[in-house]
């Protein structure tokens, strides 16, 4: 079974083989607010297992954002109801082959498609997470870096926030989705406020770190250094991948003058 390590009370990190990718359960008693669950079969049947072996149940599914890795469900987690934000709906569901597509040998062929029982949340506050009748609040916060209609998900009673495709250790800022470097950098405003009062932050690829707003300023300095001309002094420069992103971003500068 794959290992979850607790990083605030309550709330559990499963961490993939596959790009580092975080899949964060949040419990109450023996129900599980599940966010981004992913990445291949084997990492989804550990999800079950742990389910299983614990006797909980998932009572509510969140997606940070509509790309394939984020809008992942097994069959066996039920019939939960399933949110991300509008945007994210409307994404997701116009993009289901080319989401199969990026998930071709990851899933079953037989497995009911991601995206179907994924709705949009017409809010900013997940109703009733843990289907008890004593909502917890659960708050979106919504921007449009990395691709329009990403979600930050804030849990303020425990201080914990899962960022999606954002303030990651091993991956560089990914404004591709479409280009755009200014709604990045607006993002990452958005995010700032939520960040900072933040005990824990959980991105969807690296590790949970109790010192978000350092994330959030590296990344904010990389993109000055990029927009200004200058050499960026980064260590995810020198991780698998993470040159080919740099060379795009440098580009992408160099289209706005």
């Amino acid at each position: 079974m794959r290992s979850f390590v607790e990083i605030a009370p309550g709330v559990l990190v499963m961490t993939a083989d596959k790009y580092v990718t975080t899949s964060t359960l949040v419990l109450r008693d023996d129900r599980v607010v599940i966010i981004d669950p992913a990445w291949t079969e084997a990492d989804l049947d550990g999800i079950v297992a742990y389910l299983a072996q614990t006797g909980r149940r998932i009572t509510t599914g969140l997606s940070t954002h509509n790309h394939y890795d984020h809008v992942l469900w097994h069959p066996a987690f039920g019939d939960a109801p399933r949110w991300g934000s509008v945007r994210t709906f409307e994404i997701a569901n116009a993009s289901r082959d080319e989401i199969l597509r990026h998930l071709a040998g990851d899933i079953p062929t037989d497995w009911p498609h991601p995206v179907d029982g994924l709705m949009g949340l017409d809010g900013l506050f997940v109703p009733d997470p843990f289907d008890d009748g004593a909502p917890e609040p659960i708050e979106f916060v919504l921007h449009d870096a990395h691709t329009p209609g990403h979600t930050a998900i804030w849990f303020p009673e425990r201080g914990v926030v899962t960022v999606g495709d954002m303030l990651s250790d091993v991956e560089l800022p990914m404004p591709f989705y479409p280009p755009d470097l200014d709604a990045y950098l607006d993002g990452l405003d958005v995010l700032a406020d939520v960040v900072a009062r933040a005990d824990v932050m959980v991105p969807g690829h690296g590790t949970p770190t109790t010192d978000g707003m350092a994330r959030l300023d590296a990344d904010r300095r990389y993109l000055d250094d990029v927009l200004h001309g200058r050499a960026p002094s980064d260590d995810r420069l020198h991780l698998p991948e993470q040159d080919d992103v740099h060379r795009r971003i440098v580009e992408l500068a160099a289209q706005l003058g």
